[in-house]
């Protein structure tokens, strides 16, 4: 007899159907083997799968793992925010806390009339990335990269919100490169209501531009509150869906946390059979 999980469809980062970024949020009794979890984050075919289990160490109240569409990843904050709002929707309460494999624990608080989701917040430094920098086009004015860490993200600074809008990358040599995300920003347009704007491109993770990228504002918080000299700024991040954040950092360097902020809205909700 066919195994039936719960199983909701979110759209995280707005407050409307079609909008932010796509997550599927599975609650299971147990963990699943490892390649099965990919095949259903490839059988959704989202960004992001998030798959929760009860948290039975006493750390947190749940553990959390994400899967795309072709492997498993370390971390990701839409789809983190996507499973705090199920949680807290379904079981009640003002917050939900997730211990996770490589990201430590994390954390999702209602806030007004939507969520709050804090990630480890990123320090980057200028770098180089002279490949990626042609692929993806433009003129940018800096490369910035995470510093003494092994992660693979790159930001690409350009002068105008325009310019970001106007990228056509080269996604299939963007993808040969690995699974590295390739983060295009800009200072928002004035009179915009927005301090930056981005796009994020992840090809070699099967996802060629994505919606809405927490895990990309664990960088562009710090990275902004410092170009900006202030706190709790406005992001979008300029989609074909489109999707809004707010910003804030709490804490300093690496010890900081990224609070990243925006509704969420069901679309689906029922089980899948496996």
């Amino acid at each position: 007899m066919p195994q039936s999980i719960p199983y909701w469809h979110v759209d995280a980062f707005s407050a409307q159907p079609f909008g932010g970024n796509q997550a599927a949020v599975m609650v299971l009794d147990k963990w699943l083997p490892d390649d099965v979890l990919v095949r259903i984050g490839g059988e959704n075919l989202f960004a992001e799968t998030a798959f929760v289990v009860r948290d039975e160490t006493g750390e947190s109240d749940w553990e959390l793992r994400w899967c795309t569409p072709t492997y498993e990843i370390a971390l990701c904050g839409h789809a983190t925010l996507a499973a705090g709002h199920v949680l807290l929707t379904r079981d009640g309460g003002e917050a939900v806390t997730f211990r996770t494999r490589k990201s430590g624990i994390l954390e999702v608080r209602k806030d007004g009339d939507g969520y709050e989701v804090g990630l480890p917040a990123t320090v980057t430094a200028p770098g180089t990335s002279e490949e990626a920098a042609a692929l993806m086009g433009g003129n940018p004015a800096a490369i910035y990269r995470p510093q003494g860490k092994d992660i693979r993200y790159h930001i690409f600074l350009y002068e105008t919100e325009a310019e970001v809008r106007a990228l056509e990358p080269q996604i299939r040599e963007l993808g040969a490169m690995g699974n590295d995300q390739f983060i295009a920003t800009a200072p928002g347009d004035a009179g915009s209501g927005y301090d930056c704007v981005s796009r994020v491109f992840v090809p070699g993770g099967g996802v060629d531009e994505d919606s809405v990228t927490g895990s990309a504002h664990s960088l562009l918080t710090p990275f902004w509150v410092d170009r900006l000299g202030r706190n709790n700024l406005r992001a979008h991040q300029a989609s074909e869906r489109g999707g809004d954040l707010t910003l804030r950092l709490d804490g300093a360097g690496e010890n900081g946390r990224a609070w990243l902020g925006g509704p969420c809205v069901t679309v689906v909700e029922g089980s899948f059979y496996l």
